[in-house]
């Protein structure tokens, strides 16, 4: 046994690294290890040999279990001296420059549409994201059979058992928003809605969470010309061109009544696109003149006042006019995506300023 303890004593002492110390592990207390095999020989020993022999192999084999943790522990500072001396910084240095903190591409475009309509007259109007099931779906036309109104496209909120109110929701559009403000103002009103919105839907160009943009005027004299008018207006000035046409297509909204499909003129060039000349057209949203039972439900009297409203995909604009590809590339807080269409902190959307 003075033998043994010399003997792996030594080697472990001169052991360079950990996979060297586990490899006489197993050499000397594994279970084919000499210690252990010698272990093994007290069956054919006498007692009073056994009495003999087995505390002292315990005690050797406590000791070099011992001295493993031991030369474990030291090999493990030394790599750790080794990393704090390549890994040393002077903190005493002058600071480096970081870089400032990057706008997104989502709330910049947010700020340039906010900026260009207020610039036609249009206030700012905002609403809550968990809405009722009223405000939601009933107030806007929207029949109970509407496919809208099923699981697999809208969120509903969970319920107790036995709760019989009504549902909430979290929004599908910013279309409550309008309702809210017609029963808060009253007409005239010219307001745009933009905020987050929620469906069950995710894809290239889709994202269960994504960011609308609703126009709303009403008055006496208001027409679908206006609305063209306005909607020309806004992408000629988004897109900093000098004139972008317009084209309705004949649509059907619930809440809406005429209702039109929003297309802009475009042509696509060497896989780039171009508004506001060509001969393609592109899907911009939709629009119409405003139902008379929304307006009731929003406590203004359709014989006295009509309006247009339009809604519009802020996250499909920024897209467009950033030349972004992937509409969830949006939310997955890549920093490096960031990086390359992100915008300076201080630069602040204006008319003048782009």
């Amino acid at each position: 046994m003075d033998d043994l303890r010399e003997k792996y004593l030594g080697l472990i002492a001169g052991a360079a690294d950990e996979a060297a110390l586990e490899a006489l592990r197993v050499e000397a207390v594994g279970k084919k290890g000499e210690i252990s095999l010698k272990m093994r020989e007290l069956g054919r020993m006498t007692p009073e040999e056994r009495q003999v022999a087995g505390p002292a192999l315990n005690a050797l084999k406590d000791e070099i279990n011992a001295a493993l943790a031991a030369k474990k522990a030291g090999l493990a500072d030394a790599a750790l001296d080794d990393r704090l001396r390549a890994e040393w910084l002077d903190v005493t240095l002058p600071g480096r420059d970081r870089r400032a903190g990057s706008i997104h591409p989502v709330s910049q475009v947010w700020e340039e549409v906010t900026a260009i309509f207020a610039e036609l007259g249009f206030a700012v109007a905002e609403g809550p994201q968990i809405e009722s099931d009223w405000h939601n779906f009933d107030a806007l036309n929207i029949p109970g059979h509407h496919s809208s109104r099923e699981e697999m496209d809208t969120f509903y909120m969970a319920r107790a058992e036995g709760d019989d109110r009504p549902p909430h929701v979290l929004r599908t559009h910013t279309s409550p928003v309008q309702i809210r403000s017609m029963e808060l103002q009253g007409a005239p009103l010219r307001i745009i809605c933009p905020g987050r919105v929620f469906r069950s839907d995710y894809d290239q160009t889709h994202t269960p969470m994504f960011h609308q943009l609703e126009g709303l005027a009403i008055d006496t004299d208001i027409s679908m010309a206006n609305l063209k008018w306005c909607l020309e207006e806004f992408a000629a000035r988004l897109f900093n061109v000098e004139k972008i046409e317009v084209r309705f297509r004949a649509s059907h909204f619930p809440f809406t009544e005429p209702s039109a499909e929003i297309d802009f003129r475009c042509s696509w060039v060497d896989g780039q696109l171009r508004l506001g000349e060509g001969d393609d057209w592109l899907e911009a949203g939709g629009s119409g003149m405003v139902h008379p039972n929304v307006l009731r439900a929003g406590g203004i009297d359709p014989e006295v006042y009509q309006g247009f409203a339009f809604g519009l995909g802020i996250d499909r604009l920024a897209m467009l006019k950033y030349g972004i590809p992937d509409l969830r590339a949006f939310f997955e807080s890549d920093i490096r995506w960031l990086r390359q269409y992100g915008f300076r902190a201080l630069d602040v959307p204006t008319l003048r300023a782009g």
